[in-house]
């Protein structure tokens, strides 16, 4: 019941060492002022890519007794909504917990989401994001879900199931969406689009990202957990944070087809 690594030695090094010597070069450091995070948004390219947006918003927050972690199901196998059923999560660092009590109590607030592992099997999304996490904090457990593109609706009735299953744990509990944002268009046309996505973000309202991207044609991977971590917070959040934005030329010089990079947190 060890969810085993997928994506180390393609996505990140899968080596210990290796990994902390790119970790390191990315550049952040534990932040002085790390704030109390509700929420954070990440994204889930190869670290040479989006590495250093990821750990750079990482750093700035606070240690977490738990993580429910949100990411787009990029594989299309298992369940619409699917938390994880393995007891733990492998990376080159160490071995994860699930926090099982916690991920029960999610289950039984709802029928949204439901147990399985199909949907983790392949999928990078949410394990790219766990070495970060790992070098950053020393103890904490994790809610790990996969989620399919819906309606709001049912990202409405999702948010509303995990909000109720973690409304007694809330001040131990982080909610980390995980998305990339515009995918393989010209420098100057992601970064437009992404403007709308992160200005709906910073203005906390989930119906607008959703619109934007619809209307825009914003191929933004990861609507699903973003639109759902901010249904999930609206009632508590008073602001977002902006900490990084870069696109995937500004880590290769090529500029004519990228892929766009927020680190967002929520408070």
């Amino acid at each position: 019941m060890i969810r085993e690594p997928i994506a180390n030695g393609q996505f990140y090094p899968d080596k210990k060492e290796e990994l902390t010597t790119l970790i390191k070069d990315l550049g952040p450091k534990k932040s002085q002022s790390q704030c109390r995070a509700k929420g954070i948004i990440v994204p889930h390219a190869g670290y040479p890519f989006s590495g250093r947006v990821a750990a750079t918003t990482i750093s700035r927050i606070s240690a977490a007794k738990n993580i429910v972690m949100l990411g787009p199901n990029h594989t299309g196998l298992g369940k619409n909504f699917s938390l994880s059923s393995s007891q733990k999560w492998q990376t080159p660092y160490r071995k994860t917990k699930v926090n099982h009590l916690l991920a029960e109590k999610i289950l039984k607030s709802g029928t949204y989401l439901e147990k399985g592992s199909s949907a983790h099997k392949a999928e990078h999304s949410l394990e790219v994001e766990l070495p970060i996490l790992q070098y950053f904090f020393n103890d904490f457990q994790i809610i790990p879900i996969a989620c399919k593109t819906a309606d709001r609706k049912t990202y409405q009735q999702v948010a509303n199931q995990i909000s109720e299953g973690i409304k007694n744990d809330l001040t131990n509990t982080l909610i980390l969406a995980s998305t990339d944002l515009t995918h393989y268009e010209p420098d100057s046309i992601a970064r437009k689009k992404d403007r709308k996505v992160i200005e709906a973000i910073v203005e906390l309202d989930p119906d607008k990202l959703i619109t934007e991207t619809e209307k825009n044609h914003i191929t933004m991977c990861g609507v699903a957990p973003v639109a759902i971590m901010l249904y999930c917070l609206r009632n508590s959040l008073k602001k977002a944070e902006v900490i990084l934005y870069e696109t995937s030329g500004d880590a290769t010089g090529d500029y004519e087809s990228v892929v766009g990079y927020a680190g967002i947190i929520l408070r």
